[in-house]
């Protein structure tokens, strides 16, 4: 082989594994990601089950499965809430259902609706 032949097949090898190790790298911050996603949604569930009694966990995951929103919004407050000391004891369905209650009014008031 000459020696433009060999220059031009290390540069296409070093072309190949520059492109396979920008794609293990995009691959290793993908899982990294999914990792840190996975510790933080772990982390939550811990939070709320310290938290909530069993009635009052029931009664969130139902909301969670009609309304997604909703339930997510309502956890986030919730460990918010446990994360600055807030709540001294379990939460059972009845404050549960409080704390809906005036997310509902909270949310109903800023939410405006247009006449037709």
């Amino acid at each position: 082989m000459s020696d433009p032949e060999l220059e031009q097949l290390r540069q296409q090898r070093l072309a190949q594994l520059q492109a396979q190790q920008k794609g293990q790298d995009g691959s290793n911050q993908q899982q990294a990601m999914e990792e840190k996603k996975q510790q933080m949604e772990d982390m939550r569930n811990s939070i709320l089950s310290q938290v909530l009694d069993q009635n009052a966990r029931a009664r969130l995951n139902t909301l969670s499965l009609g309304k997604p929103e909703k339930g997510k919004m309502v956890e986030n407050m919730i460990c918010a809430m446990a994360q600055r000391g807030q709540i001294a004891n379990k939460i059972g369905e009845k404050e549960l259902i409080s704390i809906l209650e005036s997310i509902n009014r909270q949310t109903s008031s800023t939410t405006s609706k247009v006449k037709v």
